[in-house]
């Protein structure tokens, strides 16, 4: 069985006047193979090709500026104090380099993987302190070549709770749709919806503040299994159409604005948003449980037959799709999905949607149906 889960790390981003030129810093993606994963480690970025990437927004920048004039010298600014990033135990790095002239480690802001016949790319918005985004992937799942699982999260109020999902819900799931016999779609409905709940209710024991919305799809034997709680989407291609598999768990939308204030809570907008007792813009998700009277974990399942007009299917956080609509994510990944470019396509979808002003994090996932049918 072949699993990826993606973790990522604190950065640091304080926000500074920038001269026009910007150094780049280069990081280098290595391998990390399985005997030398630990058990926080285990299953992050397995088998991750070696790449460099060139990050344009480091944690900051600094420009070198030769001062001739006596004028420019009096002018010099004060010291900035730029205080130090705290170190988490329980964040698994990427990448990191240390630059003893700052004294302060670099930390890679991006993270991307890809395997058999998925590829997924994740980029920090300009905004966040943090990656918050996870996911996770496996494919040949119990020596099954027709199972396989995908999950893409994004996590609020932290990223703890999207890193414990990244790790624990595919294993949750899974154990419970092993017991369902081909074929029953009530009990693959109940067998999803018992995974999340699972996994709410561990994290719940765990005590770990925020929580994380989800969008899950699982390919059993030809049948597709696609679940959300939250705003994370999944949106299949049908022959080059758009077909949207999720909604989105908001408290715009109608019947989870009255489920809300049904159980006592209230929803209001404040500059356009909507959100529950003026703090989430989210209605379901896992964990959350200061607000877990309103924001439940149960999932919305869809599930059908992948047919051979059915493509291949995205899913994403929220990042991309506040900034791209549906349609327009499946014209620009179909061309290249046919010459197997996943990962490229799941990079320019997220470069999209930072062009168009998304400072959220950016998460893509894009999986090819052919490589599991």
């Amino acid at each position: 069985m072949a699993i990826a889960a993606a973790v990522g790390s604190p950065v640091f981003s304080p926000t500074i006047t920038m001269l026009p030129r910007q150094d780049k810093v280069a990081i280098k993606i290595g391998h990390l193979s399985s005997g030398s994963e630990s058990s926080e480690t285990a299953g992050c970025f397995r088998g991750c090709a070696s790449s460099t990437l060139d990050l344009e927004s480091p944690p900051f920048t600094v420009t070198r500026v030769h001062r001739t004039s006596s004028a420019l010298k009096r002018k010099r600014p004060s010291k900035i104090n730029i205080p130090l990033p705290e170190s988490s135990s329980t964040c698994c790095l990427l990448n990191e380099r240390e630059d003893a002239s700052r004294g302060r480690d670099y930390q890679a802001d991006l993270m991307q993987d890809q395997g058999q016949g998925y590829s997924v790319y994740c980029k920090r918005g300009k905004v966040r302190a943090r990656m918050e985004d996870r996911h996770c992937a496996g494919v040949d799942i119990g020596g099954q070549s027709k199972l396989a699982f995908f999950d893409v999260f994004d996590g609020h109020g932290g990223a703890e709770a999207a890193e414990f999902c990244a790790k624990n819900l595919l294993e949750n799931v899974v154990d419970e749709v092993s017991r369902i016999s081909e074929g029953e779609e009530d009990g693959m409905k109940e067998a999803v919806r018992s995974g999340y709940l699972r996994t709410d209710s561990d994290l719940m024991r765990e005590k770990i503040s925020g929580g994380s919305c989800s969008v899950t799809a699982l390919i059993r034997n030809n049948d597709l299994t696609v679940s959300n709680a939250g705003d994370c989407r999944a949106v299949m291609s049908r022959g080059g159409v758009a077909e949207p598999l999720t909604s989105d768990h908001r408290p715009s939308r109608e019947d989870e604005k009255e489920r809300i204030q049904h159980n006592g809570g209230y929803v209001d907008c404040h500059r356009g948003i909507w959100r529950i007792e003026g703090t989430l813009a989210v209605t379901r998700g896992i964990g959350d449980s200061n607000l877990k009277k309103w924001v439940v974990a149960e999932p919305e399942t869809v599930i059908l037959r992948i047919k051979p007009e059915c493509e291949f299917l995205i899913l994403a956080s929220d990042g991309l799709w506040d900034k791209v609509s549906n349609q327009e994510a499946v014209d620009m990944v179909r061309p290249m999905c046919m010459d197997s470019s996943l990962l490229s396509a799941c990079k320019n979808l997220a470069d999209l949607s930072i062009s168009r002003g998304s400072l959220d994090d950016v998460s893509v996932m894009i999986i090819h149906f052919r490589n599991f049918v």
